[in-house]
């Protein structure tokens, strides 16, 4: 029998720093994944270097896998249309074509508690959904999802 996993999603938006490590410590989240392909944040401590330094000072690993971003060109068409349907089609062709970055983030789960993170505070409305749910897939779909 494999091992049950459990994989969390959080976005930041609209939360300060503090409110979102005090999430990921309730949840006991000991490594999170930065999903965004540019980690840079106009929030204060979400920007790479200081959320790494803060998660490090919580005990919590921090891994960036820009290549799990929505590439920048999904990224912007959204931005002028709002087009969430053609967004997802177009993020999900995009693993289609990079599977082993899925196989990459899975290896993630045999140790530690996993957060997939990402800005976008509503998870329906992210692409790092979409990611969770292909490794999902990767495991045999015994791995619980929950967005935090």
């Amino acid at each position: 029998m494999a091992k049950e996993y459990k994989l969390f999603t959080i976005g930041y938006e609209g939360r300060d720093i503090d409110e979102f490590i005090d999430r990921l410590n309730r949840f006991r989240v000991s490594r999170l994944i930065d999903v965004r392909e540019i980690p840079l944040s106009r929030k204060k401590g979400f920007s790479k270097s200081r959320l790494s330094e803060r998660l490090a000072n919580e005990g919590i690993d921090y891994v960036h896998v820009k290549e799990l971003g929505s590439p920048g060109k999904i990224r912007n068409k959204l931005k002028q249309d709002w087009n969430y349907e053609y967004f997802f089609k177009k993020f999900s062709e995009y693993l289609d074509t990079n599977k082993e970055l899925i196989d990459r983030a899975y290896d993630f789960l045999s140790e530690k508690t996993n957060c997939l993170m990402c800005f976008e505070r509503l998870p329906e409305k992210c692409h790092r959904t979409v990611v969770a749910q292909r490794i999902k897939i990767r495991d045999g779909n015994g791995l619980i999802i929950q967005h935090i």
